[in-house]
């Protein structure tokens, strides 16, 4: 994994990717952090980073649209799939040279909470709990970038889906509080749950009667469920899109609010796009 995790590393940084991405978020940063808080004199952080947030739609897309399209696309990932390194360290060793990349550009970030503790009133644990936000929402965001760049070798259109897919969670608050909350609705969201789970079984194993087993059995869980409680499936559809809502977790943070539970999520929630990318390299590896 160290060798991938170097290699990746030199790749960020013998390439523009690595300088643009930096000198984007930096440049952006210094400018909003110069009108939220030198010229008004506000000692707020936490708005300053709350703001940069959304430099992720645009950062992320930039760090992570060559992952594994570049591979592909100069067909060196056969070489890689077949060398003595499991799937697990190269996907983790492009995504840990990634994360180190996006940490040493938030590192230098830092140079703004010092100045504001220096010439203003800094609330100090706000602003490490607002990093510590800022840094898993950032392991997120770069866990599906990595996942998208698997599945093309087309740059433009990693950069493109990915930043379409950071929009969507972005919103996806807004979306949540639009989508029905009766039961009948729930039910029908959780078929759809169910088909999609039975077709991506179906689609990873080819087998015809797994898929259709699990389908079933699915089936009958979500009947037996409306049958005996249906109330169960009252917000259900909410419920579910409010896994992937990243934002909403993040203002524990910018209140000095360290949860765990907050933590466990960004943390599972990166895993889950990491297993992802996993599986579906491993099925390019075998087909």
């Amino acid at each position: 994994m160290l060798a991938i995790l170097k290699r990746e590393l030199r790749a960020y940084f013998l390439s523009p990717i690595g300088y643009i991405f930096m000198s984007l978020f930096l440049l952006v940063g210094g400018v909003l952090f110069a009108f939220g808080n030198l010229i008004t004199l506000s000692s707020q952080y936490t708005g300053f980073l709350g703001s940069i947030l959304f430099m992720f739609l645009l950062a992320v897309p930039v760090l992570t649209m060559r992952l594994f399209t570049d591979e592909m696309r100069m067909r060196t990932d056969q070489l890689l799939l077949t060398s003595p390194v499991r799937i697990v360290e190269i996907v983790l060793g492009k995504y840990l040279a990634a994360l180190i990349v996006f940490f040493i550009t938030m590192v230098i970030t830092v140079f703004y909470a010092i100045l504001v503790a220096i010439y203003g009133d800094l609330d100090t644990w706000q602003t490490v709990g607002g990093y510590i936000g800022f840094f898993l929402v950032g392991c997120s965001f770069i866990s599906v970038g990595l996942f998208v760049s698997a599945t093309t070798e087309n740059q433009v259109i990693a950069a493109i889906v990915t930043f379409s897919a950071l929009l969507l969670a972005w919103i996806m608050d807004a979306i949540q509080s639009g989508v029905p909350t009766d039961p009948t609705s729930g039910i029908i969201f959780a078929g759809v749950i169910a088909l999609a789970v039975a077709a991506w079984i179906y689609f990873s194993t080819k087998n015809t009667y797994l898929g259709g087993a699990v389908l079933l059995l699915l089936a009958i869980v979500i009947a037996l469920l409306a049958i005996l409680d249906n109330g169960i499936f009252l917000g259900f559809i909410g419920k579910v899109l409010g896994w992937f809502s990243l934002l909403k977790r993040y203002q524990n943070f910018t209140r000095g609010l360290l949860r765990l539970d907050s933590v466990v999520y960004y943390l599972s929630f990166s895993g889950f796009f990491l297993f992802l990318t996993v599986r579906l390299i491993e099925k390019r590896r075998w087909s």
